[in-house]
């Protein structure tokens, strides 16, 4: 009987690295996979933006080109104002960063350290806000806007009514202080010790001057992620400057790309050069961030 226990006892610590090992094995599959799934779509966007319009119809789903060719990425510039949309989303996407930054980390400061009455109603408001999908407050925007007064804007209605439509301010505005940047920045000073500014406020320092001065340098890295965060939405959004933008000398890149499509064809080759001239601006200030983004995240998380 003790000799039966014996070898039992003697089989676990075998039969525990069989599993671990299983476990590992498997994990690495999963991760191969997803890895996989996630770089082939990309790799291949690639590849098809170096491939003659015959190779792709031909080999759609090689990823190494046979007859390479830069003719997609310059018909992408020639055949529609693509420089153009190039810098409208510059325009649009850094405009955004800067407001949102801005007012973002504003109201965050007010929320995280000052008291006064009816702050925490203020931020349930916000938080209640993130719940509602963009597309139900789409129209209402789009009438706020439409009805503005700011000389530029085009009447598209033709009731004589002047607006922001048109212009980047339709675009910038309705994110120039997102739920989600309040939210991040209120949680981030929060992290801050208050005794810096109280420190400051016996010494005679204003509110603005203990918020700039003070909180905000130490904010950085909770600004570089949030920046970024903005950028790539802004870059990317494709719904609303569609909606607010139409004028051609007004559109982005992701609305542009749309150019190369319509009811009966589609140029496979130009619109994925296209493609990949849209990526390479965030994937750069990704790659010039990154320190600040692991920072913030790393003080955000040990919070």
């Amino acid at each position: 009987m003790n000799e039966h226990y014996i070898a039992v006892a003697g089989a676990r610590p075998g039969t525990n690295t069989v599993r671990h090992t299983v476990g590992v094995v498997l994990w690495w599959i999963a991760a191969c996979l997803i890895s996989v799934m996630t770089v082939a779509p990309l790799l291949w966007t690639l590849a098809t933006s170096f491939k003659p319009a015959g190779e792709i119809l031909r080999n759609a789903l090689s990823f190494i080109p046979q007859s390479p060719t830069f003719s997609n990425y310059v018909q992408a510039f020639t055949t529609v104002p693509f420089a153009r949309y190039f810098v409208n989303t510059l325009i649009v996407a850094f405009g955004g960063v800067v407001c949102n930054l801005f007012l973002g980390s504003m109201a965050g400061y007010a929320l995280a350290k000052l008291e006064f009455r009816g702050r925490h109603a203020v931020f349930m408001v916000y938080l209640a806000s993130m719940m509602i999908p963009s597309i139900v407050t789409m129209i209402p925007t789009f009438l706020v806007l439409r009805h503005m007064p700011l000389v530029g804007g085009n009447d598209i209605t033709g009731d004589g009514g002047m607006g922001l439509i048109n212009t980047y301010w339709a675009v910038i505005l309705p994110g120039a202080a997102g739920a989600f940047a309040v939210f991040f920045m209120k949680q981030f000073f929060e992290s801050i010790p208050d005794e810096l500014g109280e420190a400051a406020r016996v010494d005679g320092a204003s509110e603005f001057q203990i918020f700039l001065r003070i909180y905000l340098p130490l904010a950085r890295s909770g600004l570089a992620v949030l920046g970024l965060l903005t950028f790539q939405s802004g870059w990317n959004n494709f719904l609303w400057p569609l909606i607010v933008l139409n004028d051609p000398d007004m559109m982005t890149v992701q609305v542009g790309l749309a150019g190369f499509t319509n009811n009966y064809s589609t140029d496979y080759g130009p619109l994925m050069a296209g493609t990949v001239v849209t990526m390479l601006p965030v994937l750069l200030l990704f790659l010039f961030s990154q320190r600040w983004i692991v920072q913030g995240i790393a003080h955000t998380g040990g919070k």
